[in-house]
């Protein structure tokens, strides 16, 4: 793991480099967690650092490295006495430039969510994966690639690519994140919860799965829109239940493209006996994109909800 630090009046940026690949290779024996492996010198070099930062509520610019991909992401940190808990969010797979213009560029995203959550005493990382927002110099987004996808060869391809990226490449630049929330000063490693939306929703179950020390996970609209049309992303999603250990909370507008994958999946955590929780609210909007679309829309409307589950499960 390396550091590097370029800061002026304005901006810090904290490069962490990661493998491409987890574990991290040059360990040897038994994978400890990552939050074991900081080194003196990064401790150092980034309470050097902190004093630049912005005011608490503000966001700092990040760049996570994961091998040679450079994932820009934003912070937000709260007031108060640190450590502080923290969340990481995993946005959903991509926008049309038709919903680019009607709902604006996935920058925007983090400056809605994260001082709601800085508010609350989260500390708030937002990393702008391959292909989104400042990290379209990365490659093409998954939701290009699945589209190309099902242009060319159909939808029970683009199915099989959906899974393909959301237990590789996705799934990479996810753990990178995570890793890197997890050594960031300030944060309580023991203390993270995870945010997934739409194919971040997946994302967040198939991270739940591998990451069992995670706290909570909330999931807005997830597989919302693929759960009915995969039977594979179905199987998976399902199968991983059983080895996640984190209570989990469904959320959904009731205008979302469908609802059937918070029900079944919801479902599935009762008859395994695990803490979980559901619920669909009111309509949003006027189209199935806009309840889809309830964690930006709605925000107003799940924050008690939200901040309570978090709370309990997180904080605590």
């Amino acid at each position: 793991m390396a550091f590097r630090l370029n800061s002026d009046a304005r901006w810090m940026y904290r490069i962490v480099v990661l493998s491409d690949l987890w574990p991290i290779p040059f360990i040897a024996g038994p994978m400890p967690k990552p939050h074991a492996l900081i080194s003196a010198s990064l401790f150092l070099a980034s309470a050097l650092a902190r004093a630049e930062s912005p005011a608490p509520g503000g966001s700092e610019t990040v760049v996570i490295h994961n091998g040679p991909i450079a994932l820009h992401a934003l912070v937000f940190r709260p007031q108060g006495s640190e450590p502080f808990p923290a969340i990481l969010l995993n946005h959903g797979s991509g926008r049309t430039a038709e919903d680019l213009k009607r709902l604006g560029p996935y920058e925007g995203n983090p400056e809605k969510l994260g001082p709601l959550f800085a508010r609350h005493g989260y500390v708030f990382l937002y990393p702008f994966r391959r292909g989104v927002g400042p990290s379209t110099d990365q490659g093409p987004s998954a939701f290009d690639l699945m589209n190309r996808e099902s242009a060319a060869h159909g939808q029970d391809a683009r199915n099989a690519l959906q899974l393909g990226l959301l237990e590789g490449r996705e799934m990479r630049d996810a753990l990178a994140a995570l890793n890197f929330l997890r050594v960031l000063p300030g944060v309580s490693a023991r203390n993270i919860g995870v945010i997934g939306h739409s194919f971040g929703g997946s994302l967040t179950v198939l991270m739940a799965e591998r990451e069992p020390d995670l706290r909570a996970i909330v999931l807005f609209s997830a597989a919302g829109y693929s759960f009915d049309r995969s039977p594979e992303l179905r199987q998976r999603l399902l199968a991983a239940l059983p080895r996640i250990a984190a209570p989990i909370f469904f959320i959904y507008a009731e205008n979302d493209y469908s609802l059937s994958s918070g029900k079944a999946l919801d479902l599935r955590l009762e008859q395994l006996g695990k803490t979980h929780r559901l619920k669909i609210y009111p309509p949003i909007g006027h189209t199935v994109n806009d309840g889809h679309d309830f964690l930006h829309l709605g925000m107003s409307t799940w924050e008690p909800d939200v901040f309570a589950f978090l709370d309990k499960h997180v904080r605590n």
